[in-house]
């Protein structure tokens, strides 16, 4: 289909900037981040545009994703990368860094869906691709809140999926197991699975999902990326 735009939300550092990585020699793509020197820097080195957005402020999402569609003309494809990892008893956590997961996991997922499928519906044509987490197949009780946000933003692309009634707007979701990524680096925690699957992997799946034509089908549902590696 030729050079095509594509947004990665979350695209300034692990699986979103791999996703950014395969996609960029052949695609406009644009890498949101909520880190202005990260977004700089990620833009810079891929050559590729770069937009500062807090994906839980509506008002922040429209406007990335209006600016994307004047200076390209189309969005063909959004891949939500997105996430606030938040691990630990529900005991222990703090309010601030609940209200956080949640206002990104959660409400920020739900804005890009949203602003996502407007510019979608008026083209006729696109794909959104939400990576969620293995998490959301078996209670994990280490992780409740985290768990429930993830589980949040499945639901939500399940019934969106359902509802789009066209092939040509495409709405897909992938569930990685473990990944080693500065997810919970940021929040200040170490990354404990010892069995995992790298970003690399994962993005490739992600990429050929975002790359499919309006008139290719697809398998509503999910595609599970089991915490072995094996799909």
């Amino acid at each position: 289909m030729g050079a095509r735009t594509f947004i990665v939300v979350g695209g300034t550092s692990g699986l979103g900037l791999e996703v950014a990585r395969l996609l960029v020699d052949e695609h406009q793509v644009v890498v949101l981040g909520d880190v202005a020197d990260e977004v700089d820097a990620t833009a810079n080195d891929l050559r590729c545009g770069g937009i500062l957005c807090d994906i839980s402020s509506y008002e922040q999402v429209r406007d990335a994703f209006a600016e994307v569609a004047d200076r390209y003309g189309t969005v063909d494809g959004v891949a939500d990368c997105a996430s606030v990892w938040v691990g630990g008893d529900l005991a222990e956590l703090s309010p601030e860094r609940i209200r956080r997961a949640i206002e990104v996991n959660a409400l920020g997922t739900t804005y890009v869906l949203k602003v996502a499928l407007d510019h979608l519906h008026r083209q006729g044509f696109g794909n959104v691709v939400y990576v969620g987490a293995i998490a959301v197949t078996q209670a994990r009780p280490g992780i409740p809140v985290y768990r429930a946000t993830k589980s949040y933003g499945s639901s939500l692309v399940e019934s969106l999926a359902e509802a789009q009634h066209s092939n040509r707007i495409k709405v897909m979701q992938v569930l990685p197991g473990p990944m080693p990524t500065r997810l919970q680096e940021r929040a200040g925690d170490p990354f404990l699975d010892e069995i995992y699957a790298l970003p690399d992997q994962v993005a490739t799946e992600v990429v050929r999902l975002l790359r499919l034509a309006p008139d290719d089908l697809y398998v509503s549902g999910e595609l599970v990326l089991r915490a072995d590696g094996r799909w």
